[in-house]
């Protein structure tokens, strides 16, 4: 029988044996699972309560479409920086598998570095997209920030289309939009996400980059073959309990 780690890490199998290992489920895990639980849930009941208010009372929640495409946009953006953290993006490895350890090694360095590229052009592009909402200098630059903005036009009075303002955030009217009340939330707030995952995302890929140099990982994609690899090892695991 497959320990506990194995069955929750199934990545860590290549051909019968373990090539990296994850480190354990933390907090900061289970918080990960748990918001992207909270997120799908709260899209799921707002979906369902709309048609239900559409077929039964020929009425309608007219803030529900725009609330589940922003909630679908924190779903998407934070689940893919957790995917890199565990490793469960799918990509094709059928060359790697075929190359030494070593060649495996580089070219996964290599691959992630490209990725932690990528993500810091995400990174700039996404704050300079959000900063403004919030009142905030963007950077200047057009690959690399160069430094912030000295004069810009903030936007701390942009709302969305049609979700309500929460009486909770009320306190935000001073400090973005000169004490003027919000009739709609504030874009800041929906899009907050953007710069807050590329960050996480640059911080995940960097840390790939660390596994796979202390050789933890041997790769940043999940395999195709891990469930007949697993297959492989439940086999093997039987063979030696008898």
């Amino acid at each position: 029988m497959l320990g506990p780690s194995l069955l929750l890490n199934p990545r860590q199998i290549m051909g019968g044996k373990i090539m990296y290992k994850y480190p354990g489920e933390s907090l900061i895990d289970r918080l990960e699972e748990n918001l992207i639980s909270i997120l799908l849930g709260v899209m799921t009941l707002v979906t369902f309560a709309n048609v239900v208010a559409r077929k039964a009372f020929n009425s309608n929640i007219l803030w529900g479409l725009e609330l589940t495409v922003f909630l679908f946009g924190w779903l998407v953006l934070l689940g893919a920086s957790y995917a890199v953290k565990k490793g469960s993006h799918l990509g094709v490895d059928a060359i790697i598998n075929m190359l030494p350890e070593p060649a495996r090694r580089v070219l996964a360095i290599v691959s992630a570095l490209i990725c932690v590229g990528f993500a810091f052009l995400l990174l700039k592009g996404s704050w300079d997209y959000w900063a403004n909402f919030a009142n905030l200098p963007g950077t200047e630059g057009r690959w690399f920030p160069l430094g912030f903005e000295e004069k810009f036009l903030e936007k701390g009075w942009y709302e969305v289309n049609d979700i309500p303002h929460p009486f909770f955030l009320g306190w935000m009217e001073g400090l973005f939009n000169e004490g003027e009340p919000y009739e709609k939330m504030p874009r800041l707030i929906p899009y907050a996400v953007l710069p807050f995952s590329m960050a996480l995302l640059l911080f995940r890929f960097s840390q790939s980059v660390y596994f796979v140099w202390i050789g933890k990982r041997d790769r940043i994609v999940a395999s195709h073959e891990v469930e007949d690899e697993i297959q492989e090892v439940k086999e093997l695991r039987g063979e030696e309990g008898k």
